[in-house]
């Protein structure tokens, strides 16, 4: 097996670069989705249920985008064409969805719309969004797949930073921040336009940059034989490839469980946490909860900055488990502390706490996973198949959202403490990983 050649920053960078803007396609889908939906009149009780769909339809889609292009072989690539399929749909989509409560259309009909726009999108952004993890895999050596790994951390807490903040811009640029009942503020909308059009600008430029290695090319950098040929001996069938995978798999797994059960309490309680402790409303027509739900924005923009911020240190780092552990701690400690602060700017600090946790999330996992998964074959279904730890944990809390709402006293910002916990055992199961 030939070793895989050095990259240049540039190589790297261009691998990756069109992440940016497929990050800020989903920093607006999450900072602003439960906002969305409230205000088209959901529940607090049922919030949980609407964010369902993003994970559900990450893993559906994400196995078979990468089953799919381990087989395919064409001019434009292996990868590259589902990545420019799906950001192509999300830039449709993504000006349908702020939309939902804009064409005249009953509650329960506009939250149909709605749910049907946002399973399109969170589809799109899932195929889009896969194969940049794959072409990491794919072509980058093992001397500099952490380097990697890291730009496209950098690229993805970027990306994450302009979509936050694209709301709260704009209405300081004076457009409308609150609407009728019942209709999304200009501000959202127009952050979901700008954002699409960022988001094909930033594949295009992956797509005209990025030349993947043919067939043979691979086979001679990854020692495995072509995947068109693996496919037709029926090595790729999943559950063969779950039942083969290497324990770090399963381990690295079961931190993941924990990471993300938290991040989508964040996701789906933050709006209304917010607009309770430091607005004092939860009347989501008023001017403060639309206000509240902007600086979700900030806040998020601020998480985005912290895990910036943390992703050079962790090379640092003499031990790699100790590093993902510490990060989630902090992460966790932010989490339990934003239900105790009623200042706006103080949230500042729990927020750039959780970004921690956030930039070890990004690059400890597929760091372990792929290292171990050398010598493997199927990269690209394995990566799909591991989406799996990020979409079910957010399955689970989304289905369990309600009931422990209303366990905790009804009170959205106990769901932070909740996520606090869920971070802590995350920490805990690190150290159940075992490297090479």
């Amino acid at each position: 097996m030939k070793e895989k050649p050095n990259l240049s920053f540039w190589g790297l960078w261009n691998l990756s670069f069109g992440f940016f803007g497929v990050q800020i396609a989903y920093a607006l889908q999450s900072a602003n989705i439960s906002r969305i939906f409230a205000t088209l009149g959901a529940d607090p009780h049922s919030l949980s249920y609407f964010w369902i769909l993003p994970p559900l339809m990450g893993i559906i889609v994400q196995p078979i985008v990468g089953t799919c292009s381990d087989k395919t072989w064409c001019r434009f690539g292996r990868r590259i064409p589902y990545l420019f399929i799906g950001a192509a749909i999300a830039v449709l989509v993504m000006c349908l969805l702020p939309n939902s409560g804009s064409f005249g259309m009953t509650v329960s009909t506009a939250m149909t719309f709605g749910l049907i726009a946002l399973m399109f999108l969170d589809t799109s952004i899932n195929m889009a969004m896969q194969p940049f993890k794959m072409l990491v895999g794919d072509m980058v050596n093992e001397k500099q797949k952490a380097a990697a790994y890291s730009i496209q951390s950098f690229l993805c807490n970027a990306g994450s930073l302009v979509g936050y903040v694209f709301p709260f811009v704009f209405a300081l640029l004076g457009i409308a921040n609150t609407a009728p009942k019942g209709v999304v503020p200009d501000s959202v909308i127009y952050s979901f336009y700008v954002g699409a059009a960022i988001l094909i600008l930033c594949v295009i430029y992956t797509v005209a940059k990025v030349k993947e290695w043919n067939p043979k090319e691979y086979e001679a950098y990854n020692g495995v034989k072509e995947a068109v040929k693996e496919e037709e001996k029926g090595s790729g069938n999943w559950l063969t490839l779950l039942k083969n995978a290497p324990s770090t798999f399963w381990k690295v797994g079961l931190v993941q469980f924990f990471c993300w059960f938290a991040f989508m309490y964040m996701w789906t309680y933050t709006n209304g946490t917010v607009a309770a402790n430091c607005w004092n409303t939860t009347d989501v027509t008023s001017e403060g909860y639309q206000a509240a739900g902007n600086w979700v924005g900030i806040l998020f923009a601020v998480q985005a900055i912290g895990s910036v911020i943390w992703a050079p240190i962790l090379p640092k780092f003499t031990n790699r488990k100790v590093a993902y552990a510490v990060s989630l701690l902090l992460g966790g400690i932010g989490f339990a502390s934003c239900a105790f602060i009623h200042d706006q700017y103080l949230l500042f600090v729990p927020f750039l706490l959780i970004g921690c946790a956030w930039a070890a999330m990004l690059a400890m996992p597929f760091t372990f996973v792929t290292n171990a998964l050398q010598g493997y074959g199927h990269m690209g279904a394995y990566l799909g198949l591991f989406n799996g730890t990020i979409c079910i944990p957010q399955i689970v809390a989304a289905a369990i959202g309600g009931t422990l709402l209303a366990l905790v006293g009804s009170v959205q910002s106990h769901m932070m403490i909740v996520a606090g916990v869920a971070l802590f055992l995350g920490a805990l199961s690190v150290s159940a990983i075992k490297e090479k």
